[in-house]
């Protein structure tokens, strides 16, 4: 089992280690860089090479990769050359406003997810399975961009009841965040709970066919008393994956989301950063967002194995 531990560790940081040189080198080769992005119509001659001079862009990029990277090991990201500020003080604020998205999406979506696919699973091929199904595969099949613009419509344009774009600046107060990511909580919590909905719906059919819940129906026993004492944690476990690869989703998916509605968290920095060519700046987001899905990936593959002891014993 440690052994296991270890090695699943080891394979997260060379995964990570693999994807931040990728993106280095794919934001590299990228037309233009820092200096044609700020200087603008006049990123040329003298005035372009000293820009560059000064940001240390002439080095080789194999160079300043290493400076990055040495720096980062010990939590020293650098200075964005754009911003002209250190990247650290810059991602604070939005990285905090992209946990409040992520886990107002979660406090609303995973549970609504759950009961709902227990529902459909309890009342398979009737009309409120069929409903939950049909709405379901509709909302994993629409892209979420889509899905963004019909609710800022919809309940913005059309019906008025909230703001179709976050006002908010980045430094705004929790409490005052809340209140402007109605619509981006829920745009966020539609596909991902979809997924977790169809998930745990084919897992509580699984068990209520299984021979132990039909052996505690022939004797007798309440329905009540065996969908929670059978039916729930047997079906459940199966979830734990799905519902943790979603969370994990969450902090990287929040890119388009965050774009669409102006929300002022890490996925619109991303999109701000790589449209700058403000490499420092990109490489600290993409490190942080790969983390969190990687570090969401290994705890819940490990929650997998230790609640599982089939798992356990197969993979040992």
């Amino acid at each position: 089992m440690v052994r296991l531990i270890v090695q699943r560790f080891l394979s997260s940081a060379v995964t990570l280690a693999l994807l931040t040189v990728f993106v280095f080198f794919a934001v590299e080769l990228l037309p233009g860089d820092t200096c044609t992005a700020y200087l603008g119509r006049d990123a040329k001659g003298d005035r372009l090479e000293n820009c560059r001079e000064n940001m240390g862009l002439n080095r080789p990029a194999v160079e300043r990769f290493a400076d990055w990277a040495s720096g980062a090991v010990v939590g020293d990201f650098g200075v964005s050359p754009y911003r002209n500020k250190p990247v650290s003080e810059i991602v604070g604020w939005r990285m905090r406003n992209t946990i409040v998205l992520a886990l107002a999406a979660s406090a609303f979506g995973i549970p609504l997810a759950i009961f709902l696919g227990i529902l459909a699973g309890i009342r398979r091929d009737r009309p409120v399975d069929m409903a939950l199904s049909s709405t379901s595969i509709l909302a994993m099949t629409v892209p979420e961009f889509v899905s963004a613009t019909l609710l800022i419509l919809v309940f913005s344009i059309s019906l008025g009841w909230t703001s179709g774009v976050v006002t908010a600046p980045a430094d705004a107060p929790i409490g005052v965040l809340l209140g402007s990511t109605v619509l981006p909580t829920v745009a966020l919590a539609l596909v991902f709970a979809a997924h977790i909905l169809r998930m745990v719906r084919s897992s509580v059919i699984d068990v209520m066919e299984s021979e132990y819940v039909a052996m505690a129906r022939l004797k007798g026993l309440p329905f009540r008393w065996i969908l929670l004492h059978h039916v729930l944690p047997n079906s459940l476990l199966p979830a734990i994956n799905v519902i943790g690869l979603t969370v994990a989703w969450l902090l990287g998916g929040v890119v388009v989301i965050e774009s669409v509605f102006n929300y002022p968290g890490l996925g619109r920095l991303a999109v701000d950063a790589v449209a700058d060519r403000d490499l420092p700046l990109t490489q600290c987001i993409v490190l942080i967002l790969a983390t969190c899905y990687i570090g969401t990936n290994l705890v819940t593959d490990l929650a997998s194995l230790l609640l599982n002891p089939r798992l356990r014993t197969f993979r040992g």
